[in-house]
């Protein structure tokens, strides 16, 4: 099945009447090749989206095209219906982003950011859910994958393209990761974060500093809050490791410190 990744928006640019211009992007999911189509602000509408993919066609229409903008969603899901093709919001969009950043240069306007979206504030993850503590870990590349990958645990959310193969990490470098020890609620908090497509844990060094879970598209959730000097230590450590990594990292949420049960594991990277 093919998958294509696309996204509409508007440029920092006018046509000749002063009119803002939107543009449409749609790509392969591999980066293999790219479709671009401008046209002004009221003129773009679903069935305009919908001829611009059939445009593109390289071979077939994709089962699935993925977008990673909110404000995309709505107009493309509406355009890819007309055309039977699925629509999976997700920011994992990697060759599309890196795209539109290539094609931003050509721009040469430092305060276009084609890649900003805005999120709301973050919020407090529910008190019932809150473990009972946490702390910061590292597991070498090869025990995250030997250990976790394919061992028989509830919630397991590691895509081969985010394992340290994949981007060239060798079995013994460092990857950190978040322990939230849950109790009685672990399973529960587990499910809860299942369900909100977690896509990166980040540390917000504010006072108090916290840790932050960037899921779906733009939500935040606050997962936990400091202001030891120590701990806080230990999150600024925790991502200049993740920068060494590609951004990767982990979550893992378990009952107890037994080592024997644990209920989610997720592999993550900055979006």
């Amino acid at each position: 099945m093919m998958l294509w990744q696309a996204d509409i928006s508007s440029r920092p640019q006018q046509n000749d009447r002063g009119e803002t211009l939107w543009e449409l992007v749609i790509c392969a999911a591999d980066g293999g090749w790219f479709h671009t189509a401008i046209c002004p602000q009221k003129q773009v509408n679903a069935e305009w989206i919908a001829q611009q993919i059939k445009l593109a066609l390289t071979d077939k229409l994709p089962g699935t095209i993925q977008v990673f903008r909110p404000q995309s969603l709505g107009l493309i899901q509406t355009a890819a219906q007309k055309l039977g093709i699925e629509v999976v919001a997700t920011r994992r969009t990697i060759a599309l982003k890196k795209l539109l950043q290539q094609q931003a240069q050509d721009y040469r306007n430092p305060n276009y950011q084609p890649l900003a979206i805005e999120s709301p504030p973050p919020q407090p993850i529910p008190d019932y859910l809150m473990g009972e503590k946490w702390q910061f870990v590292t597991l070498t590349a090869g025990q995250l994958v030997a250990d976790f990958a394919d061992r028989p645990i509830p919630i397991v959310s590691m895509p081969d393209y985010l394992l340290p193969p994949h981007w060239g990490l060798g079995a013994n470098v460092a990857i950190p990761g978040v322990i939230i020890y849950g109790g009685r609620q672990s399973m529960r908090l587990a499910r809860w974060i299942a369900d909100t497509e977690p896509v990166s844990l980040n540390y917000l060094g504010d006072d108090p500093g916290g840790l932050v879970l960037d899921v779906g598209l733009a939500d935040r959730w606050v997962m936990v809050t400091f202001n030891d000097a120590e701990v806080s230590q230990a999150a600024r450590l925790y991502e200049a490791r993740k920068r060494l990594v590609h951004g990767l990292h982990f979550l893992l949420v378990t009952p107890d410190d037994s080592g024997i049960t644990y209920s989610g594991i997720w592999l993550l990277q900055g979006s």
